[in-house]
């Protein structure tokens, strides 16, 4: 035993086989990009895709933000089959956009539609950024605007989680327009005394941040997501300075009083229900 104890002999790590990294089920665990963590798909989903070591907010999809919002078996989803067409048949979009569709299961790059929020009815619009990157093209945009105008006609108050790289290059000036449009509805939610809350997540940029996203009555964003206009390396061109290292992250935007909030997904829920019981006074209760 001593002698085994001294030994000289080198002891190594084994590498996996082959067959044994094959048996692992694909997707079973997930590695934190920031804190480098692994752990358990389904343990990071229960956490509502927030890591539990750092609060790395790891993308979320949207039917998966819906559920962890509304009320269980109320969410009633709105214009589910508007698809994309390809007006300037920009080459390869309708391929991209039919791979997007057999990838993720959405027809669009947003869900819209309406159900309860602890007992609250609410109009909800969800970006998902696995489809075109949550890229703004005539669907999108027509998509939001019917959802304001339903949550006019409901009186209901109407929340958007942007998650976007921004206007869709594919279909050029007609999703330039839907800054405008988008806008526009939601002058006319204002001015019926609707209430607005506009969540940005990560990525929001281009002409969403410069648009519908930056219009709420509340601006709130996650923690750490990306947030801006023009990418950083041309900002820094145009004005021949270098930017912080914070620079477009949520925390810099609140520190400079373009957000009202940085708020943990674990607390949005809490957080939106408080505000209704604020406004109450002008929403309509189920």
């Amino acid at each position: 035993m001593l002698r085994d104890l001294f030994s000289k002999k080198k002891k190594y790590a084994t590498i996996p086989s082959d067959q044994v990294k094959m048996d692992i089920p694909e997707g079973l665990m997930t590695k934190c990009p920031k804190c480098k963590t692994i752990m358990y798909t389904k343990e990071l989903k229960k956490n509502l895709y927030v890591c539990d070591s750092c609060g790395f907010h790891h993308r979320m999809s949207a039917y998966d933000r819906i559920a962890s919002l509304l009320d269980e078996g109320t969410f009633i989803e709105f214009d589910s089959n508007m698809i994309s067409k390809d007006p300037l048949a920009f080459p390869t979009y309708a391929e991209k956009t039919k791979a997007d569709r057999e990838k993720t299961g959405l027809n669009e790059a947003i869900v819209t539609g309406q159900g309860t929020m602890s007992n609250m009815n609410v109009v909800i619009a969800v970006m998902d950024a696995r489809f075109r990157m949550g890229s703004m093209g005539s669907v999108v945009g027509e998509k939001i605007t019917r959802a304001i105008e339903k949550a006019i006609e409901l009186k209901a108050p109407f929340i958007l989680f942007s998650a976007s790289g921004g206007a869709r290059m594919q279909e050029g000036v007609l999703s330039l327009m839907q800054m405008a449009k988008t806008s526009a509805a939601l002058k006319k939610l204002d001015t019926a005394g609707g209430l607005f809350i506009s969540i940005m997540t990560h990525p929001t940029t281009g002409g969403v941040s410069a648009s519908f996203a930056s219009l709420g009555d509340y601006n709130f964003a996650e923690p750490g997501a990306l947030i801006g206009f023009a990418g950083r390396r041309i900002i820094e061109q145009t004005i021949r300075q270098e930017l912080p290292d914070d620079f477009q992250t949520a925390e810099f935007l609140l520190k400079h009083g373009q957000l009202d909030k940085v708020v943990s997904r674990l607390e949005m829920k809490q957080l939106l229900t408080t505000i209704f019981d604020m406004h109450n006074d002008v929403l309509k209760e189920v």
